[in-house]
């Protein structure tokens, strides 16, 4: 087998120690390549990427695929630049559009597939084109194979659109749930949890052990955890199936799935078994205490797999996201980000963007990225890799996430919403969520409460979008 991750690893850091390292929100770097092509006098095509992820070996990765793609198409020059958070690359592109001086290619998450949809420069016109418009049925271009009809279903179905897929998916995960096995074996539990039920029973026996953990279970306080137990429950989140056969215009969530789901957390905080640091979306904190033995259970994004697998300091075991086991499981949905193409550049440009993109997700790349993070292989060509070369022999936790979003039904709730303001709908839960674990305050009463600004502040949207 070859160990190509080792490899990898060794190309990102000497990058990053050649590029140097600083503290600001966002950084900007030109990727090796490019330039002149031996004499010749034709004008290298610069192409900005821009990336909405600030760590060294995220960046680092970016980096080096861009430069390695420079050296193989000398005649372009893909330039990289970083930013703190999606929604700083997003808002950052929308005026970089409006100026005149937009990037080719711009990365983003899933929760923003509405507003990039909906986003139009000074002239009215869409910001963004379609992939599969773009590529127009091309198997390859530049001589890059194109990878899309190999992506995984999950994320094809999730970023497919009116039947056209608008965007080229990077950074693919779903929520799973990481197990201190030595704690749960010492209460006499000898698989990790499976629902809602089997948690509870876990978290007594825990509790009970005389050296025991000061918690559980803890998860981040985030919308997203929400999103996906209504993905496992069957519940849309919005009108119009979930905003896949039309605008949605309404948001759910006073629904049956979305009440019995908070009260089961509530009642998980409210028996000591759940551990909330603090702070909304703390998924440092939430870490933090898994690794320091302080609870047993941690349900967390699969794309830190790789990070807790190498820091953990006792038998750290993956399973699916824990089930309210009285319905019918339906499906978990994903979560991360794809990569979105600006319209209007001309031929020569547009193809250079399209085969870097293709080509940052071809089988070697999908591959290497998915041993370095813990986000899924976005495409099957890389499993059908990983699988050959004994991967996941050796780790089989990396194969968790990919399991559980196959055992998903194609189904609107399944899917994921697309809504309008997706990220402020998501603050509004959010919110609404700490006011209920911190303050005591009725489930019910309380996601009333949630449901009418969640139903305004999509309303608002929608009159400025929806037509």
């Amino acid at each position: 087998m070859r160990y190509r991750l080792l490899a990898l690893l060794v190309v990102i850091s000497m990058i990053i120690a050649a590029c140097g390292s600083g503290d600001e929100d966002t950084t900007t770097t030109a990727a090796a390549g490019g330039g002149d092509d031996g004499g010749g006098t034709a004008e290298v095509i610069d192409i900005d990427f821009w990336v909405a992820f600030s760590d060294e070996a995220r960046l680092g990765f970016a980096e080096d695929r861009a430069a390695e793609f420079n050296t193989k198409h000398p005649e372009y020059n893909i330039e990289v630049t970083s930013f703190a958070s999606y929604n700083d690359a997003f808002d950052a592109a929308v005026l970089a559009v409006d100026s005149g001086e937009p990037p080719g290619i711009i990365h983003f998450f899933e929760a923003a597939t509405r507003q990039a949809l909906d986003a139009v420069g000074a002239d009215g016109n869409p910001i963004f084109k379609s992939v599969t418009e773009a590529i127009a049925g091309r198997s390859e271009i530049l001589g890059e194979p194109v990878v899309l009809d190999s992506v995984v279903s999950a994320a094809r179905d999730y970023y497919t659109v009116d039947g056209s897929f608008y965007s080229m998916p990077w950074n693919t995960s779903t929520t799973v749930m990481f197990n201190n096995m030595e704690i749960l074996n010492a209460a006499g539990i000898t698989e990790p949890p499976a629902t809602w039920a089997d948690v509870e029973t876990a978290c007594e026996a825990i509790m009970g052990l005389a050296d025991g953990p000061s918690g559980c279970i803890t998860w981040p306080n985030h919308s997203w955890f929400v999103e996906q137990s209504m993905g496992q429950q069957g519940e849309l989140l919005a009108n119009a199936d979930n905003g896949r056969s039309g605008r949605a215009t309404e948001v759910f969530l006073e629904s049956d799935g979305m009440l019995a789901y908070l009260d089961w957390w509530k009642g998980l905080s409210d028996s000591g078994y759940y551990t909330y640091t603090g702070l909304q979306r703390d998924w440092d904190g939430t870490s933090n205490a898994y690794l320091a033995g302080e609870v047993a259970m941690l349900i967390y994004s699969s794309s830190d797999t790789t990070f807790f697998d190498e820091n953990a300091e006792f038998d750290n075991q993956a399973s699916f996201m824990p089930r309210n086991g009285d319905v019918d499981y339906v499906g978990n949905l994903i979560g991360g980000a794809t990569i979105w193409m600006l319209d209007g550049m001309d031929t020569a440009t547009e193809d250079g963007a399209l085969a870097f993109m293709n080509f940052f997700s071809n089988p070697d790349n999908a591959a290497d990225w998915h041993q370095l993070t813990g986000y899924v292989p976005i495409t099957e060509d890389a499993v059908d890799l990983l699988e050959g070369e004994g991967w996941y022999d050796e780790s089989p936790n990396s194969k968790v996430a990919s399991d559980q979003l196959a055992a998903a039904q194609n189904t609107p709730a399944s899917l994921g919403a697309l809504l309008g303001n997706f990220v402020g709908i998501r603050d509004i839960i959010t919110i609404a969520i700490e006011d209920i674990l911190v303050n005591d305050l009725d489930v019910a009463t309380r996601m009333a409460q949630a449901n009418e600004e969640a139903n305004k502040s999509l309303s608002e949207y929608e009159q400025l979008y929806g037509n």
